[in-house]
């Protein structure tokens, strides 16, 4: 009998031991709510009957020897039966979690000494162990949450139904905010298609007559080629007269860059010039020695000589209405028709970025003069010494166009010169292009020079160097001049 108590007892302990042990992994009674009464009297009674039950229950698994195999315990707060296991369980979790926090301290304290004297390696070996600790610890923590939740829930796995339901919604959580990531990501995606289709339609779309088209120019953005002016309604000579100004401009800004590079690359920039002389020279047909006219182009008038020899390249097919692109006779077979889309395609492009025009049609006629005159412009040879490779080119030969700093420039003046050709096309009479020959006098009403001389005024005996850009003579008798480089006579 005296052993019999002391096995209740015994029983007892370690009923209520468990459950002190289990506390925080038990749902507690609220969510039976409805079985709790506003009265202390109730309470007790549904404790006692509880007591009653898990009394019955722990007889009969007596009987079945369940208990001797020490598989089984209690949980006196909810009345049901937690397995002995899962004691064990969360103690060896507790030894684990206070074994790593021991470790992870230790690695810790490596890395900061590894910073005094500074050790690289004892720095990495110390923060990877760091690293290694906190993802086991983060780890365990995840055991933990799927304890407490087989915990809570334990009163319900006997019923089964709705056991793991949290530990799911926890573990899919992650997942749902990467999706709304990505439906956003999407959203921004549809309108920035959106936004590429509009440049789309107003790059490709011709009009007949300016009248469709007037209420759209009047929201047009300005651009940095735009010349600071909303896009004028009908060509003009004058629009012709600054969009050769924006040329001038942009083909300066591109030489500087191209004659930085050559520099850098510490090119002979006395040797680029007589070698871009003798070209123009052959050009010319010209028999005259050249020594003389490049002797007396100095250093920093070198830019000049490479203007010109950018120029000679952009130039070259201007009075033919693709540049030679192809056969087209448009301009000669409806005439009419072809000013009015010329002028409606310079409206259209003006307001566009070359790279963003680029980058949706890699290969209309404008990527195709790119193509042409980049390659033209820049030699083979030139690119790889200027860059140490042929990237850019290879790009462009496969119908890309890069996005580099030195394309980009090139683009500008690109752009310039389409531009001009679109305007010298939709005029009527269209401009007669003209350009000063070697050793000519100079002229002041076709001519300007290129170097500003101090007195404002050309001295005496000078002539034509080279062209460093052409001239035209426009419909209304208005001229825009020619640039020149000035040498004394010989």
């Amino acid at each position: 009998m005296a052993n019999k108590i002391s096995s209740n007892f015994s029983d007892l302990i370690q009923r209520v031991a468990a459950s002190c042990l289990l506390h925080p992994l038990a749902a507690g009674r609220q969510e039976s709510g409805n079985n709790v009464a506003g009265n202390g009297e109730e309470v007790c009674e549904y404790e006692t009957d509880e007591c009653e039950e898990l009394s019955e229950e722990e007889e009969e698994m007596r009987e079945k020897g369940w208990k001797a195999k020490g598989n089984w315990d209690y949980n006196v707060n909810n009345g049901m039966v937690v397995p002995m296991e899962r004691v064990m369980e969360m103690e060896m979790l507790m030894n684990e979690v206070f074994d790593s926090v021991s470790v992870m301290k230790r690695a810790y304290g490596n890395l900061q000494e590894a910073h005094s004297p500074w050790d690289p390696e004892r720095l990495r070996v110390a923060d990877v162990g760091v690293v290694g600790e906190l993802r086991r610890l983060a780890f365990l923590r995840e055991r933990f949450r799927r304890c407490v939740s087989v915990g809570s829930d334990g009163g319900r796995r006997r019923g089964g139904g709705g056991d793991g339901v949290g530990m799911l919604r926890e573990v899919v959580a992650p997942y749902e905010a990467a999706v709304e990531d990505l439906k956003k990501e999407v959203k921004a995606r549809e309108v920035e298609v959106e936004n590429l289709k509009e440049k789309l339609r107003s790059v490709t779309s011709l009009s007949s007559d300016g009248s469709g088209k007037k209420g759209r120019s009047q929201s047009r953005r300005k651009v940095s080629c735009s010349l600071g002016v909303q896009v004028a309604a009908a060509p003009a000579p004058e629009l012709f007269e600054l969009s050769m100004s924006q040329v001038k401009r942009t083909s300066k800004s591109f030489t500087s860059l191209l004659l930085t590079f050559m520099r850098a690359a510490h090119w002979d920039i006395a040797a680029a010039v007589r070698s871009i002389e003798a070209a123009t020279t052959t050009t010319d047909n010209l028999t005259t020695s050249t020594t003389a006219i490049t002797s007396t182009i100095s250093s920093h008038h070198a830019k000049y000589a490479l203007e010109s020899y950018i120029s000679r390249k952009v130039f070259q097919g201007f009075d033919h209405e693709t540049f030679y692109m192809d056969g087209s006779l448009s301009s000669l077979l409806n005439p009419d028709q072809f000013r009015r889309d010329c002028f409606a395609q310079y409206r259209d492009m003006k307001a566009m970025d070359p790279i963003e025009l680029l980058g949706i049609l890699p290969t209309c006629h404008f990527g195709k003069f790119c193509t042409k005159k980049y390659l033209a412009i820049v030699h083979p040879k030139m690119e790889e010494s200027l860059f140490g490779n042929l990237e850019q080119r290879q790009q462009v030969l496969a119908g890309s166009h890069p996005r580099s700093e030195f394309y980009g420039e090139f683009l500008g003046l690109a752009k310039a010169i389409w531009l001009l050709h679109l305007l010298a096309f939709s005029l009527d009479p269209a401009p007669s292009q003209f350009e000063a020959s070697r050793g000519a006098e100079f002229h002041p009403q076709y001519m300007d020079s290129a170097v500003k001389f101090s007195c404002g005024r050309i001295p005496a005996g000078h002539i034509v160097g080279f062209p460093v850009s052409p001239g035209f003579k426009l419909g209304n008798g208005s001229v825009v001049k020619a640039t020149v480089y000035l040498v004394p006579r010989a």
